[in-house]
């Protein structure tokens, strides 16, 4: 805090020089008065936390150095040893991503969503041949051309998975 002087008339605060180099003048003072330069500022919790060293309760701060120290060279020196494990690594996520994208629903219900999917990509592509027969669609966009063209491959689909849904009721 400041320290104030007394003389004759009071209480004063003497010129001091401030931090970019400029001074104060003397200042009288009550008692109580703290200048606004010296006034704490307002820290919220956010910025008090973001402050708060990143170390344990009671470590010392040049044994957490360390500790980084250590942790930065272990991490520097895995990957290089990771590499040839990772490459076999690769090739068995491969197969086993290729695995499961090859597995076939076998609940009901997820059969179920699948025909409602198809279905409506069905009604989809109704509506687009219907607006291309009555000339509402005069220049189609690709994409709609598109599904067009899927549309015998969508029935079958359907088929299929209705077919698959008879064997799972019937058993």
């Amino acid at each position: 805090m400041t320290t104030y002087l007394r003389d004759s008339e009071g209480k004063f605060i003497p010129a001091s020089q401030r931090p970019d180099g400029t001074w104060r003048k003397a200042r009288r003072v009550k008692d109580g008065y703290v200048p606004q330069e010296e006034v704490p500022l307002y820290e919220s919790k956010g910025k008090k936390f973001t402050k708060k060293p990143n170390i344990p309760v009671g470590m010392c701060p040049i044994m957490a150095e360390e500790e980084r120290d250590k942790e930065k060279k272990n991490t520097k020196s895995e990957p290089k040893q990771g590499t040839s494990a990772s490459a076999s690594n690769d090739s068995s996520v491969m197969r086993l991503c290729d695995g499961v994208a090859n597995v076939e629903l076998s609940s009901p219900e997820d059969l179920q969503k699948q025909v409602k999917k198809l279905r409506k990509k069905i009604r989809e592509i109704d509506l687009i041949e219907e607006k291309l027969k009555s000339g509402e669609l005069k220049a189609p966009e690709q994409d709609q051309l598109d599904k067009v063209a899927r549309k015998s491959e969508i029935l079958s689909n359907i088929e299929l998975l209705e077919s698959k849904l008879k064997s799972l009721y019937s058993i």
